[in-house]
């Protein structure tokens, strides 16, 4: 009896999508230095990766939100959830979406974080065009101080 050969399966490429990091910054992230002995220098950490979920709605303004006082945090998202994308420890993702305008999300516990805007208030925007891969950041700095 012969043995066949072993079948590999390979993943799709995505070409038309975002990809991105999403990192965690957290304590004092002051542009401090200073020389301990022996000569090694110290300030804030580098930001570390995060394994987590990045929640894609269609883009999402103020106004469809429902906003914990004027902080990151939403408890509701009022517009159409259209993909997920799981972060490896290195903060890592990729996520095929069809060309358009994107609201990037994660979460903290049970709310929803995200802390940039556009000139629109639109909650952390993100463009994909077609047939190109937008490349993005997503930074959780709620346990950071500046």
């Amino acid at each position: 009896m012969a043995c066949s050969p072993a079948r590999t399966v390979q993943t799709p490429v995505i070409q038309q999508g975002i990809s991105g990091f999403v990192y965690q910054e957290s304590g004092n992230r002051m542009p401090m230095k200073s020389v301990e002995p022996g000569g090694k220098s110290t300030g804030p950490d580098l930001p570390k990766g995060l394994s987590t979920t990045v929640y894609i709605y269609e883009a999402t303004s103020l106004g469809q939100v429902s906003r914990v006082d004027v902080s990151p945090f939403y408890t509701a998202i009022r517009t159409k959830q259209v993909a997920t994308a799981h972060s490896d420890s290195t903060g890592a993702f990729t996520v095929g979406l069809a060309p358009g305008t994107y609201s990037l999300f994660v979460k903290q516990g049970d709310r929803f974080y995200a802390n940039s805007f556009d000139s629109n208030n639109l909650i952390n925007p993100v463009t994909v065009e077609k047939d190109r891969l937008t490349r993005t950041k997503i930074i959780v700095n709620s346990s950071a101080t500046y």
